[in-house]
């Protein structure tokens, strides 16, 4: 397997491969070969054992020791504790994002998607190419927390679900009592309206609590197979 070195600390003698594969693998001093110049931005060959690195050779031709210390520079200054990178949050999904450049991210797409919904149909071909966005901060924010970002199909499968509740809340009034439903009686309108309350509770309850839990859990400590962490500690 090849990959690149993504950063290294020489106190603990650990660092962090990217592979090829597009997983990112610890390494521990012992496991380069003799004669490799450690530093951020080299090319490496590695065989990999779960998550660890181990038989790590720098690849001749790669960077030197002082163009992988400006490599290391420039990605700290990008993905940890540097200033907010707005392409890096907004587009992509790799790496992590901390709490505080994560609700900055969220708050400027709820004011785009605010200022979108009023504009007719160009708007709404935008609100929906907003959905990577969106995903993207999740995701990473997910990273940060060291979960999985397959976690962020959570609000959007309990939307589905209520969608489902909340249609079929109306197709059981109509198939039960059509005669009633036609004519607007307030008995049946009312339980139809207590049934689509049902679905409605569903979407905003999990969305909220999932919202809450991605923005107030702190990053985890260290790096971590998804990159360094972005506060620095």
């Amino acid at each position: 397997m090849r990959g690149e070195i993504l950063s290294y600390d020489d106190v603990s003698g650990t660092g962090l491969i990217s592979g090829d594969d597009s997983i990112r693998y610890g390494f521990a001093r012992s496991a380069i070969q003799a004669g490799g110049v450690i530093a951020a931005g080299a090319r490496v060959d590695f065989v990999p054992e779960g998550l660890e690195a181990t038989q790590v050779m720098v690849l001749a031709g790669s960077p030197t020791a002082a163009f992988g210390q400006a490599a290391n520079s420039a990605y700290t200054t990008r993905d940890t504790g540097g200033g907010y990178d707005f392409a890096s949050a907004m587009f992509s999904f790799n790496g992590r994002l901390r709490r505080q450049h994560f609700w900055i991210s969220w708050l400027i797409l709820l004011g785009a998607g605010v200022v979108l919904g009023w504009i007719p149909i160009i708007g709404t071909i935008l609100s929906i190419a907003m959905i990577w966005p969106n995903v993207a901060i999740v995701v990473k924010r997910l990273h940060d927390m060291g979960k999985t970002g397959w976690f962020a199909v959570v609000p959007w499968v309990a939307n589905i679900v209520g969608f489902i509740m909340i249609i079929s809340a109306v197709g059981m009034s109509i198939i039960t009592n059509p005669q009633a439903f036609e004519s607007e009686d307030p008995e049946v309108m009312l339980a139809m309206f207590g049934s689509m309350m049902g679905g409605i509770a569903v979407m905003f309850l999990v969305n909220i609590a999932f919202l809450l839990w991605i923005g107030i859990s702190d990053s985890q400590r260290g790096d971590n197979k998804f990159g360094p962490n972005p506060k620095g500690e």
